[in-house]
């Protein structure tokens, strides 16, 4: 008789142990699924800063003050390597986005257009952070040398003829 008690007490043992586990086996389900419908906003905040064809980070940057600002959201090449590939190859880019090009030294800049695609404006930016010059509409794939009118704090390109058509101009602050 005694065993039989066990086998009774163990039987209630199990259904109180499983009455027990089940729910927080269904708890740890829950808790997983949330974790995973949680990943692709994780995954989204991540990537909503950088760009998805280069991979740079993706920064706001405006040019103009109060309400005359223009506001863009551009890539920033911050490595000899980044800026030396900067836009080639690029066949598009959206009408307010562009690439900044910051500078560790403030000194006269020269760019060219080899291997890019696209018309650019070129911003040089002064080490008052003002438009220094424009050079507007550079040509795709021309070996020709752009350059600043003296030292520059950054570059920003933006798609050719934006500027003219955004009213940008030197003196202009620009903000990143």
């Amino acid at each position: 008789m005694m065993l039989h008690r066990n086998k009774i007490g163990g039987a209630r043992l199990r259904r109180g142990v499983v009455a027990l586990v089940a729910p927080l086996m269904m708890l740890a389900a829950c808790s997983a699924q949330s974790a995973e419908s949680a990943s692709p906003a994780n995954d989204a905040a991540v990537t909503a800063s950088q760009h998805p064809i280069s991979g740079l980070e993706v920064i706001p940057l405006s040019v103009g003050e109060g309400e005359q600002a223009h506001h863009f959201k551009v890539e920033v090449a911050r490595t000899a390597a980044e800026q030396a590939k900067g836009l080639m190859f690029r066949t598009e880019m959206g009408a307010d986005e562009g690439m900044l090009f910051p500078r560790n030294v403030m000194a006269p800049a020269s760019f060219w257009m080899k291997n890019t695609v696209i018309p650019l404006d070129l911003i040089f930016i002064g080490p008052d952070g003002r438009v220094l010059n424009i050079a507007a509409n550079a040509v795709p794939y021309s070996l020709d040398p752009i350059r600043s009118d003296g030292p520059v704090r950054a570059i920003l390109e933006l798609n050719g003829g934006r500027a003219a058509e955004l009213g940008i101009s030197p003196g202009d602050r620009v903000d990143w």
